[in-house]
């Protein structure tokens, strides 16, 4: 009989990728998240019945304990950049990741994978690493057994980094930064989904481990890389932390002012202060090679979903070779 796996926050970016993964294992997959409506494309990960979205908030105990019955693995990809409102930093990555691993332990479920991030730590300098790190100690607390997992910055199609700086670089001749120097790692969705399902299968154990690429490059050196990829030619500028900062801070006020209903997506205070600080695996930390699995480079996935942002798209190769022709008039 198939093995029942719960993701909360299954429609994301990182869980719909571990969703197909679990489906193509053979699992059968609960996705858990606030809009079941709107994560129907999900069933098309597997058989018929096999991959259903449900409701859940993971503020609620009542649907988070729904979400999860029966189920014989739990992994929370649950997360958030949103330091205000009802779904803030501690209600949704303290509480919510507490909740999750404590009625995963109640419930007799075997394996709990966590998704928290690099630089997770308790007494960190911004507010988002420092919830994080309380984060896992709750899961910790409560499920002892449990694997947590921490990515670097993820890409691949539909991610919010590259895809992001990619549409800005169609806005003009500048494509700024706020800490160019700082170091990333991006690490490759699929991969991390991969690491996910191994960990739910118990064969990790009770592990922390940091999850980055086999690229290490700075925020500049990767907007270089991929404007290079779309054939763009942009003047990349880097913006002092204290210019940022000021930024970030008038669109936290300017989205504190219309109650959050456009929540600042741009840049905040706090992702300021996380740039100052490279996000890259610790050294001697375990990662991707602890659980046999090589990282996939950038260069071998980024024109594969970039190519949008190109002059002409998917034909822009075909039109550069075409020019390359001589006319045999």
């Amino acid at each position: 009989m198939a093995k029942t796996v719960t993701i909360y926050g299954g429609s994301g970016f990182l869980g719909r990728a571990i969703a197909q993964r679990m489906a193509r294992d053979g699992w059968r997959v609960r996705v858990a998240c606030r809009r079941p409506n709107e994560a129907l494309a999900v069933r098309g990960y597997g058989a018929v019945g096999q991959v259903e979205p449900v409701l859940c908030n993971i503020r609620d105990e009542g649907s988070v304990a729904a979400a999860m019955a029966g189920a014989d693995a739990v992994i929370n990809c649950v997360g958030t950049f949103d330091r205000g409102g009802a779904n803030n930093f501690t209600a949704v990555m303290v509480d919510g990741a507490g909740r999750v691993a404590r009625l995963a332990a109640a419930n007799g479920v075997g394996t709990l994978v966590h998704i928290s991030a690099i630089g997770a730590d308790p007494d960190g300098a911004s507010l988002y690493t420092q919830a994080k790190g309380r984060g896992e100690e709750a899961v910790r607390a409560a499920f002892p057994k449990a694997a947590i997992l921490r990515p670097s910055v993820l890409f691949g199609p539909g991610d919010n980094f590259f895809n992001r700086f990619g549409g800005q670089a169609l806005c003009g001749p500048f494509l700024p930064l706020v800490g160019g120097d700082s170091l990333l790692q991006p690490a490759y969705v699929e991969d991390v989904a991969q690491a996910a399902a191994i960990c739910a299968e118990g064969r990790a154990g009770a592990r922390t481990l940091e999850l980055g690429g086999p690229d290490r490059e700075s925020l500049r050196d990767l907007m270089h890389r991929m404007l290079k990829v779309i054939d763009r030619r942009r003047l990349v500028v880097n913006l002092p932390f204290w210019i940022g900062s000021i930024i970030g801070g008038v669109l936290d006020i300017g989205s504190a002012m219309i109650g959050r209903l456009i929540p600042n997506r741009i840049l905040t205070r706090d992702q300021v202060t996380s740039l100052r600080s490279d996000n890259v695996v610790a050294p001697g930390a375990a990662g991707f090679e602890a659980l046999g699995i090589v990282p996939t480079a950038m260069g071998a996935i980024l024109p594969d979903y970039l190519w949008r942002f190109r002059p002409s798209g998917q034909f822009d190769a075909i039109k550069a070779s075409a020019q390359n022709l001589r006319n045999p008039n």
